[in-house]
């Protein structure tokens, strides 16, 4: 919180005059001082003096001025004052309501002692004593007593925020606390502190007590007294003692007055300590005795030691809520809401001192809403009344409803909250969907009945068809009523007694809540209320006006006719008039007020009244319904003698006759006993008895014995049955009497059915039955005969029954007895006649099966008359009458039925139903439903008019797409939408246009009919490009027609409100024109405004409307800026004299700048600126004129004319003639700045030695500095001054100043610097030339001059040094040589860097020279790998093949495995096991690589086994012979062998079966191959040569293994036809499919083809061995054969053996392939030949040349 200063209500004096205490008014309107000479100051809240009064003396005799005034304060209402003086007595002055009522004193309350400060709290005035009591007083009484006593003097007196709890501080620093109501806090009641000095100033905030005082230190103390903060300023010698303190009304801030200052503490809720804002310093205040703060917080007043008394504005900040309200925080959780147009205000506050968030005003701006973190605020501005209750946040997604004055409704997800205004507490909470407040009602209090304190009950939806009715006091339901039809309106009475409701199909209901009982009271209800102060309710039915004047007889109602519709009710003075709008004119139609007067009467309880009042009406329906009414409460209230007047009135004779003979008993009763006759036992049998209820009368009578009574009661009623039973249980003796004649009494009044009972209990059937049949009852008489078999067999009784009940028509039974005789023709026909056709169809099922289906069709035809068409459906259905039983269920209104049926029909059927069930779902809205049924039935056209009829534009355009032409569909639309237009329905005209995308024709229609804003709207959405344009154009035409207001709306959209104001200003508005130049026109647009409005007016008008506006400085200045100085000179001339200089100022610069220099010389004078003339000819450089002014207005001003001349002669060079104008101004300094700023040193020095001698040394280093930093001229100087100082023999500085040199060309730079190391060299200590070298070498380098640096540095033996200059020259030679002469340590040094070099620049090939591993190593990095292999070459063999395994693995990686395998083909492959891994890998890539199975793929198979034979040739000889990796690369040799061979084969025609047959010994060494490839190339090589079986044997194995490569597993695969074989199992499983799907769908076709023939026997063809003939193991023996080189087949017989061992060929395979090769010349053969030649050690006969 922040103190600003408004106001000083009470000017100070020039000495002390001590304003000794104040006081605000509890309703804040009032504000009293009281003054040192006792006179009491009342001001009104806006600060403005109102009145005042003297206080008096205990005693006149003492003297007016025998007494001082220590304290004041209101009373609760604002209308009395207590003043507390020293002259031990309190006065308590009435002031009254308004100002300049007559003021007196209403008591006087004498002390034993002085009064030192007072409060007055919510029932007494507590007040303190010098003699150290604390007291309080009652005004009523006019009596004071002590609440507690102390020794010590009262300093100081102050109540907490509630104002139920007090603090005294007394003068040894004792603090008390008492309690008048501790609020539940616990806290602790005596003393509570001992303060190190007399608290005067003594503060109770919320949470804390905060007590000061002469030591200069603050203290605040916790609730039970501990030291919680302190903030000492006693080593502050600008503060004094603490005098006074208030704390806020909120708790949340505490203010504390001394001298010249208020010190400002606020609480922090989140940190919870005191932190100290800005103090408020104010000079010559002095010191402050008085504080008081305003009950809402909202002003701080200060009266001084020297009798001022100044106003400060205490808020947290101020906002302005919809240009309405003004919400001023006054603290954290206190927050005043102030009406601006009424000045009406409320203030919000949180009672826990929570923060206050945002708040709203709501509900017609009546309602206030604001949030706290843990809190919900609400409040009723008009009443003042403010509620705080616990809420939780949710996000701001509460919903508030204020239709009802006493409670706010509160909607928030699915929960409605209740809160009544004035109360802490939620009144109830229930779970509802239904935030419409026509569908709750709450009543709370609204009318007081008898013998009920509260009444708050709600009635509001659980559902929308059922309503839930609470008592809200006890929180427990009182009511549900579940209804058929949805609600959508309810009310309670204002007792809460009857809930109406009215469902959508206007039918207006009521409820009776005690009763439960709901009845239906009017159809077609447009308008129902119950009228105000009673339960007489209006209602409108079309053209009628019903009343009910007595509610409990809903039936009773008074109607009458009218032309219009009502729209509300009116109650007062006497009359209650019902408003009827009948055309332009509204008529009131008045009720009876009397009937409503009987209403509430009766609610009263007053009878006598009510019956007085009866007694003045006419009979009449509603007077008889009243009548009733009174009948029924007065006999519940025992009132009989009101009841028997009331049946009279009623013509209930009997009623009033008997309450009559009644009255008498009573009367007579009371007469002989006393006490109420109405307690006498027959006064309440007899009521008893009127009240129907004969049992209460018969126990009434038996309790006090009275049998004969209760029996003559039963007899008089004829009720035979109850007095024999009340003679039975009392064994009276004419029981038998009684009962004989009960019977005669029956048979002579022709009772026979009761008599025919009478004997059938007594077991007389055959009576029984003759007693039924005479009284006509033949059904009795049957079913007495079907209970008893004896009877049955009585056939002339039966066919008399069955004759009688044929003849009642009492078929059914008359079936019943027939079929029980076995007669089952003649049942039937009677269950028929009698329409009881269950009973027939199960007869029908056991006796006449072909009758079902007649009687099932004839069923639903009665079911059908008798309107049950639901039941009649399924008997349709069973009798298979399709048409009948949808006609049926569409009466029946089953739907879904209908639907069911109509689809299971031929569409010629079903066509003409499907509209009807259509039109049904649209009614209810199920749009989908019905558009889809329309579409069966062929109504396209009724689809599309529902959907348009129900605004679902978007559907009915979809399936106007889907069925029609898009250009019919536009037609369409906008036909239609025209055709609305014209009706006016033009938002459904809009949405038709938008539908089919043309919205221009919407917004033409709009503009047409000049609805603005729904073209806008458009605009903004279609074109928002044009939407700007179009406010200016809409603004324009209705600034034309005159409609200002819509046009300033559509110009400010346009942010046009230039053309706002200027419309505005032509119209003569300008108070509008100012309004919206101050909101949209920036900061100076509304001075303008107010400027050229006042300028218009002109004079004192303009002057008294610029103060209005609080502008009248700003429009001074504004004129000024704009030029209208004579405007400005009259504005200040009539207002602000004072503000004159300063226009004539303005103006004097405004000629300036127009070159009017005479004139501005003059306005400059006249503003007081003579200055300022003198600088304007300064600044034309007319030195005359400026002399002339200056010598005669402002001599100061002469040296600055001098000044001025010479800086215009500086400029032009004339250095001489402006060193003799500063020398005349005395400024030296000047001259000498010139001169160093023109870079002119000798002048400048020559000025310095002659007039400022003690600057010539600074100067001289200042030259030297800059000298060094300016480029070439500057460092000519530099250079020149070390020469001079060279030839001085000042070397030392000579060397400095060359080594400053910097920023010329480079040799001179180098000069410069070499002269400088060699005047150090030469003539300084070698210390110093070590500096001066090793400062100027990284100089020299820095500007490439390497040599020259390293020459210095050789000269002083720094020899490391001048090799890296040599290097970083990349001088290597040099650098070499002065390594090797002058220091070898150094050329290992330099060759590394040389390297390192060489090795960043890439220059490769010259490091292959320096060091060839590491320019291969740089090769491989840079991706030169044929580079690397070439360099490699030319290396070592172990080098060449680190580098080629390495460029074979980035191949491989690259899967580039046929160019690693070429150069391996090219460099050989060492038998290195490092690079086994590589031969594998290229190995594996190849017999996997697809394409590889043809003729061209010969030389990349010849390529592999070339490789790998080498590679076996050089395992032989290396250390890995026959070790299990050489074994492996054998076989691998051998595959690859096989696979060559057989590419070689694949080219010639011959060996197509040699191809085949390498293709099946492939597979042998499926373990190193892919499984799935293998048995694929050697299925479709078999199949090629016509090998089926073996064909179909390969390709289902390949079939199982691409199955199991897609399940990941190679369990599920079958090895039974490769039993016996050398065909491995355990193979590894592909990664992936090997073989494209297309071929492998082919396979699967051939072999289910082949499968299906079962043409081929499964088994692998077998030789002589009776092995597997591709098997080298025969089975049966072990035995291994060794495979031909040729087909891989094993050699059984005619071998031919090679030189090497293991080696050799079948002879005809042999023979065979070497004819293939003479005959064809095939070069690939004869490539396999020598190859077999080399690898087997030559071939077996030399007639065979490869030429």
């Amino acid at each position: 919180m922040q103190l600003k200063h408004l106001r000083t209500l009470l000017s100070p004096q020039d000495g002390a005059a001590k304003v000794t205490c104040m006081a605000w008014s509890q309703n804040n309107a009032k504000f009293a001082v009281c003054t040192v000479d006792r006179v009491v100051l009342l001001y009104d809240e806006h600060g403005e003096q109102r009145d005042k009064f003297s206080t008096k003396p205990a005693d006149m005799k003492y003297g007016r001025k025998s007494y001082m005034v220590k304290g004041m304060a209101f009373s609760p209402d604002s209308t009395k004052i207590a003043v507390g003086q020293t002259d031990n007595i309190i006065f308590v002055y009435k002031i009254g309501e308004d100002w300049g009522d007559k003021k007196h004193i209403c008591n006087k309350l004498i002390q034993t002692s002085a009064v030192t400060c007072l409060q007055w709290l919510a029932d007494c005035i507590v007040f303190g004593l010098a003699e150290g009591k604390v007291r309080f007083a009652n005004t009523k009484t006019n009596k004071s007593s002590t609440m507690y006593g102390t020794d010590s003097y009262v300093v100081s007196l102050t109540t907490n925020c509630t104002g139920k709890g007090i603090l005294s501080g007394h003068a040894d620093g004792t603090i008390v606390r008492y309690f008048f109501d501790d609020e539940g806090s616990g806290e602790s009641q005596g003393k509570l502190v001992n303060h190190p000095c007399p608290p005067y100033a003594l503060a109770w905030a919320t949470n804390s007590i905060v007590a000061a005082g002469c030591n200069r230190k603050i203290v605040a103390y916790g609730k039970e007294g501990h030291v919680l903060q302190t903030f000492d300023y006693s080593r502050d010698p600008q503060e004094r003692e603490f005098t006074t303190a208030a704390a806020s009304p909120g708790g949340q801030s505490v203010v504390l007055g001394s001298y010249d200052r208020l010190r400002v503490f606020n609480w922090s809720l989140r940190r919870s300590i005191w932190e100290e804002a800005k103090p408020k310093e104010i000079a010559n205040l002095y010191t402050i005795t008085a504080l008081a703060w305003k009950r809402d917080g909202s002003r701080l007043c200060a009266g001084t030691l020297c009798g001022a008394v100044e106003q400060f504005d205490c808020c947290l900040r101020r906002s302005i809520y919809k240009n309405k309200f003004e919400l001023t925080y006054v603290g954290p959780s206190q927050v005043i809401v102030k009406n601006l147009s009424s000045g009406t205000r409320a203030i919000l506050k949180s009672q826990y001192g929570y923060e206050v968030e945002e708040v709203k005003i709501l509900g017609k701006e009546r309602y206030l809403v604001a949030h706290t973190s843990d809190t919900l605020l609400l409040g009723d501005m008009h009443t003042h009344r403010i509620s705080e209750v616990a809420w939780q946040g949710s996000g701001g997604n509460e919903k508030y409803f204020f239709e009802n004055e006493n409670v706010c409704m509160i909607f928030n997800a699915g929960e409605l909250t209740l809160v009544e205004y004035g109360s802490n507490d939620t009144l109830g909470s229930v779970r509802t969907e239904f935030m419409n407040p026509h569908l709750i009602s709450v009543r709370i209090n609204e009318r007081h009945q008898r013998g009920m304190e509260e009444n708050k009950k709600l009635a509001y939806l659980i559902d929308i068809k059922t309503i839930a009715i609470v008592d809200l006091i006890g929180g427990f339901n009182i009511g549900t009523v579940s209804h058929d039809s949805c609600v959508d309106w309810l009310e309670l009475n204002e007792t809460g007694h009857k809930l109406l409701f009215r469902d959508r199909k206007l039918r207006l209901h009521l409820y009776d809540i005690a009763s439960c009982s709901k009845t239906m009271i009017l159809n077609f209800c447009s308008y129902v209320q119950w009228v105000p102060g009673s339960d007489v309710l209006v209602a409108q039915n079309r053209n009628s006006l019903c009343v009910w004047y007595n509610i409990e007889a809903p039936e009773r109602v008074t109607m009458s006719s009218i032309r219009g519709d009502v729209i509300g009710l009116e109650r007062g003075e006497g009359k209650t008039e019902v408003m009827v709008t009948e055309g332009v004119t509204t008529v009131a139609y008045t009720l009876d007020e009397g009937l409503i007067e009987f209403g509430t009467a009766i609610d009263d309880g007053n009878y006598i009244r009510a019956t007085a009042f009866l007694e003045t009406l006419e009979m009449s329906p509603e007077a008889e319904a009243m009548w009733k009414t009174l009948s029924k409460l007065a006999l519940e209230e025992r009132q009989l003698h009101i009841a028997e007047r009331c049946f009279s009135a009623l013509g209930h004779v009997a009623k009033a006759r008997f309450l009559h003979e009644t009255n008498e008993i009573a009367d007579k009763m009371s007469q002989e006993y006393g006490g109420k006759g109405t307690d006498f036992y027959q006064v309440r049998a007899r009521l008893a008895m009127l009240e129907k209820n004969y049992k209460l009368a018969e126990m009434i009578f038996l309790e006090q014995n009275a049998v004969e009574e209760a029996m003559d009661m039963y007899q008089e009623l004829h009720r035979w049955d109850e007095c024999i039973a009340v003679a039975e249980a009392k064994g009276h003796p004419s029981l038998e009497k009684l009962r004989r004649g009960y019977y005669q009494w029956l048979m002579d009044t022709q009772q026979e059915e009761r008599a025919g009972e009478l004997q059938e209990s007594q077991g007389d059937g055959l009576a029984a039955i003759s007693l039924y049949l005479k009284a006509g009852l033949p059904a009795r008489a049957a079913r007495l005969v079907l209970t008893q078999e004896e009877l049955l067999a009585n056939t002339e009784l039966v066919e008399h029954i069955t004759a009688a009940l044929i003849k009642g028509e009492l078929y059914e039974r008359a079936g019943d007895l027939f079929e029980k005789i076995r007669n089952p023709q003649r049942a039937l026909e009677c269950y028929c006649k009698g329409n009881a056709f269950m009973k027939a169809v199960e007869l029908a099922r056991l006796a006449f099966p072909v009758e079902v289906v007649r009687l099932e069709e004839a069923w639903g035809d009665h079911l059908v008359q008798q309107k049950q068409l639901n039941a009649a459906i399924n008997h349709y259905i069973e009798a298979r009458c399709s048409i009948k039983a949808i006609e049926a269920a569409l009466g029946a209104r089953q739907w879904k039925k209908a639907i069911y049926i109509l689809d299971l029909q031929d569409q010629n059927i079903a066509s003409k139903y499907y509209p009807r069930v259509a039109q049904h779902y649209a009614s209810l809205q199920e749009y989908e439903i019905a558009e889809e049924l329309y579409i069966k039935g062929d109504r396209i056209k009724d689809a599309l008019d529902m959907h348009t009829q129900a605004g679902r534009w978007e559907q009915a355009h979809k399936l106007a797409m889907k069925c029609m032409r898009p250009e019919d569909v536009s037609v369409l639309y906008i036909t239609q939408a025209q055709e609305m237009e014209k009706q006016g329905k033009y938002r459904e005209a809009e949405r038709l246009y938008v539908t089919v995308e043309e919205p221009d024709l919407a917004i033409t229609m709009f503009k047409k009919h000049k609805l603005y804003d729904d073209m806008v709207r458009l605009v903004g959405k279609y074109h928002p490009d044009l939407l700007s344009d179009t406010h200016l154009h809409l603004g324009k035409e209705l600034e034309a027609e005159g409609r200002l207001q819509e046009a300033e709306d559509h110009y400010l959209e346009a942010q046009e409100w230039k053309a706002t104001v200027n419309m505005y200003r032509s119209n003569g508005l300008w108070e509008k024109a100012y309004r919206v130049a101050k909101a949209h026109g920036g900061a100076n647009a509304h001075k303008h405004v107010a400027c050229l409005w006042a300028k218009s007016l002109g004079g004192e008008a303009a002057v008294r409307l610029l103060n209005k506006l609080g502008l009248l400085e700003a429009a001074i200045d504004h004129a000024a800026d704009n030029c209208s100085f004579e405007f400005a000179f009259e504005l200040s001339r009539l207002a602000l004299k004072h503000k004159i200089p300063e226009i004539h100022l303005r103006y004097a610069m405004y000629l300036e700048d127009e070159g009017k220099f005479e004139e501005a010389e003059a306005e400059f004078i006249r503003a007081g600126k003579p200055k300022e003339a003198v600088l304007m000819f300064v600044h034309n450089q007319d030195w005359e004129a400026a002399q002339r002014v200056a010598e005669a207005h402002d001599p100061d001003s002469v040296a600055e004319v001098l000044v001025g001349q010479a800086r215009v002669a500086l400029e032009e060079k004339d250095f001489q003639k402006a060193e003799g104008l500063l020398l005349r101004a005395q400024r030296p300094g000047l001259a000498l700045n010139y001169y160093k700023e023109a870079g002119l040193w000798s002048d400048a020095l020559r000025i310095c030695k002659d007039y400022v001698p003690g600057q010539l040394e600074a100067l001289q280093e200042e030259y030297e500095r800059e000298a060094t930093k300016k480029g070439a001229r500057g460092v000519e100087g530099l250079v020149e001054q070390a020469r001079q100082w060279e030839q001085a023999g000042e070397y030392s500085r000579a060397v400095d100043c060359y080594i400053k040199v910097r920023d010329i060309g480079s040799s001179s730079l180098e000069k410069c610097w070499m002269k400088a190391a060699e005047l150090s060299i030469k003539f300084l200590p070698p210390q110093r030339s070590l500096e001066v070298v090793r400062a100027v070498g990284p100089q020299l380098i820095g500007i490439g001059k390497h040599s020259a640096a390293a020459e210095i540095y050789l000269n002083l033996d720094l020899v490391k040094e001048a090799i890296d200059a040599f290097m970083e020259a990349e001088e290597w030679n040099k650098a070499k040589r002065v390594a090797k002469e002058l220091d070898p340590r150094y050329e290992d040094y330099v060759d590394q860097h040389y390297k390192d070099f060489l090795k960043n620049q890439g220059k490769v090939d010259s490091l292959v020279s320096v060091d060839v591993v590491a320019a291969l190593d740089l090769y491989v990095e840079q991706g030169q790998w044929d580079k690397c292999i070439e360099t490699a070459t030319k290396q070592n063999y172990k080098i060449l093949h680190k580098y080629v395994a390495l460029y074979a693995t980035h191949l491989i990686r690259e899967a580039g495995s046929a160019q690693a395998l070429a150069l391996y083909v090219q460099h050989g492959a060492p038998a290195n096991p490092q690079n086994f891994n590589i031969y594998k890998r290229i190995f594996t890539d190849m017999v996997s690589s697809p394409g590889t199975n043809s003729a061209e793929a010969y030389h990349s198979w010849a390529d592999l086994r070339d490789v790998l034979f080498n590679l076996c040739e050089n395992l032989v000889k290396s250390s890995e012979a026959n070790s299990p990796a050489h074994e492996e690369f054998e076989t691998m040799l051998l595959i690859a062998h096989y696979y060559a061979t057989r590419s070689a084969a694949q080219s010639v025609k011959q060996l197509e079966t040699v191809a085949a047959k390498l293709s099946v010994s492939l597979l042998r060494h499926t373990q190193l191959l892919p499984a799935d490839k293998a048995f694929y190339e050697a299925g479709i090589a078999a199949k090629a040569v016509g090998w089926e079986n073996m064909a179909f044997i390969f390709l289902n194995r390949f079939l199982d293994l691409t199955d199991a490569i897609e399940e990941g597993t190679l369990d599920a695969l079958d090895h039974s036809d490769f039993q016996d074989t050398d065909i491995p199992f355990e193979v590894s499983l592909p990664a992936k499919q090997h073989i494209p799907e297309a071929q492998r769908e082919e396979v699967r076709d051939w072999v289910l083809t082949v499968s299906m023939d079962q043409q081929l026997d499964q088994v692998l063809p077998q030789d002589e061995r009776g092995a597997y003939e591709a098997s080298l193991v025969a089975a049966s023996t072990g035995v291994r054969a060794l495979p031909c080189l040729i087909t891989g087949y094993p050699i059984l017989r005619n071998k031919i053996e090679f030189k090497r061992p293991g080696k050799a060929a079948n002879k005809d395979n042999w023979n065979k392939f070497l004819m293939a090769v003479k005959t064809s010349h095939s070069p690939v053969c004869q490539d396999v030949l020598k190859f077999i030649s080399q690898w087997c050690g030559g071939l077996p006969s030399t007639s065979f040349s490869f030429q």
